[in-house]
This record gives C-alpha cells, sequence and structure tokens, in this order.
C-alpha cells in the first residue's frame, strides 16, 4: 500500500509542475512564448508545440514539433525557434503577431518515464500596439530686461511623440536660456568694441594726413602772399 500512494503522490506532484503563464503581445510585433528544460539532466529531447492546452500526450493540433532537437514539422514560417535548442531554451517566437494569434499555447517535452513530460501552456494575449503622436514642444528664449533693455523673445517649436494613454502626453517646456542671452550680449559688446577701434584708426589716420598736407598748404600760402607783395612794392611806370 505504501508504494502504490508514493505512486500516486509521484503522479499528482508532476501533474502540479505544469506551468501556465500569460503572455501579451503587439500588432505586427515578434512575441515569444517560454518554454525551457534541463538539457544537462536529460540531454536534447523530443518536444512540440500545439494550439491549445497540452492534452495527455503529444500536443494538440500540432504547429511545431521537433525529434532531438530537428524540427520535423512547422505549419508557418512565423513560428521560429530563436532560443539555443542544444541549451534547452525551445521558446516558440510568432513573427508579425496578428489577432488570430491570440488564444492557449501548450509546449510539450517528451522526458523519458512514465509521467515525467514537462508540460507549459501560454495564454496568449494580443493587444493593438501604441500609436505615436505628435506633440508641440515650446522652447521659449528671453532676451534683455536684466540690463534694463527692451525685452524680446523667440518661440520655436520641436514635434516630441508619446504612447496613447501615457500621463506626460502633453508637455510644455519654457526654458530660459540665460547662456545664450550671455552669449548674443558677448557678440554684441565685442562688435561694439570692434567699432570703437575701427573709428579711433580712422580719426587718427584722418589727424596724420592733415597734418603732412598742412605745412604745404602753409607754404604755397605764404609764397603766394609774398608775390602779392613784391608786385605792390613795385613802382608802376607813368
Amino acid at each position: 500500500m505504501r508504494g502504490l500512494y508514493f505512486f500516486f503522490l509521484s503522479i499528482l506532484t508532476r501533474v502540479s509542475s505544469d506551468t501556465f503563464s500569460d503572455v501579451t503581445g503587439l500588432i505586427g510585433h515578434n512575441v515569444t512564448l517560454p518554454c525551457r528544460y534541463d538539457t544537462q539532466s536529460h540531454g536534447v529531447l523530443s518536444f512540440c508545440w500545439g494550439r491549445g492546452a497540452v492534452p495527455r500526450s503529444k500536443c494538440s493540433n500540432t504547429i511545431l514539433s521537433s525529434t532531438d532537437g530537428a524540427v520535423q514539422i512547422s505549419r508557418s514560417s512565423r513560428y521560429q525557434l530563436l532560443g539555443r535548442v542544444t541549451d534547452g531554451d525551445i521558446s516558440l517566437t510568432i513573427l508579425n503577431a496578428q489577432w488570430s494569434d491570440a488564444g492557449v499555447y501548450g509546449c510539450r517535452v517528451e522526458i523519458p518515464g512514465w509521467f515525467n513530460d514537462h508540460k507549459a501552456n501560454t495564454h496568449l494575449v494580443i493587444e493593438e500596439a501604441p500609436v505615436e503622436q505628435s506633440v508641440t514642444q515650446d522652447w521659449t528664449l528671453t532676451a534683455g530686461g536684466s540690463h534694463g533693455g527692451q525685452s524680446e523673445t523667440w518661440i520655436t517649436s520641436a514635434p516630441v511623440y508619446a504612447e496613447v494613454g501615457d500621463p506626460t502626453l502633453v508637455i510644455i517646456r519654457s526654458v530660459t536660456t540665460e547662456g545664450k542671452f550671455k552669449a548674443f550680449q558677448g557678440v554684441e559688446n565685442i562688435a561694439r568694441i570692434g567699432g570703437f577701434f575701427f573709428c579711433t584708426i580712422i580719426i587718427i589716420l584722418v589727424f596724420i594726413f592733415w597734418r603732412r598736407f598742412q605745412p604745404r598748404r602753409t607754404l604755397q600760402r605764404l609764397s603766394t602772399s609774398a608775390a602779392e607783395n613784391i608786385y605792390e612794392s613795385i613802382p608802376v611806370p607813368e
């Protein structure tokens, strides 16, 4: 009796070890349904994937099966094993998920012995992918004001994207870029200093040219006035 009791207890333990999980996929995106087993203890084993919960034997409505790691049946090219099968990762990846992919999937690994098979059931839920929406983000640059000058404001708009349902969908940022204003003010001061030096150089050059030509004009005036005096001093015969 004790042997029979432990036999049924082991059966119940095996049954209770079966897993059932929920996975959410998005329309048009890849989704992976998990299933793993220990290859170090059992080696590479045969397994199958089916639509529907794992039955008492094999898989219901088989969509993919493998014998000793080699894929024998694959109902669609969208069903892929992208994990390392030799390491026991036989997770099923569905490419470009559609509404029709929603439902229960069963994974069964055929472990030698009675009631030893590893079974994993996954409920796949398909949802619509979030839609990107354009939101206007305002950036404000304020110049002047701190030095008693006039205040000017430049506003530019840049698109940002957020998911539908995100509480931060509408974000308006007003940023006072004091650093940029200081940069503009520095350029303005440099321009003023440059203009002052330019005007100073022009005045100096004008002064130099004026001093250079001034003696010549003075000598010409002196010679002209001397000649006039000579002419006036000479008596005219009657």
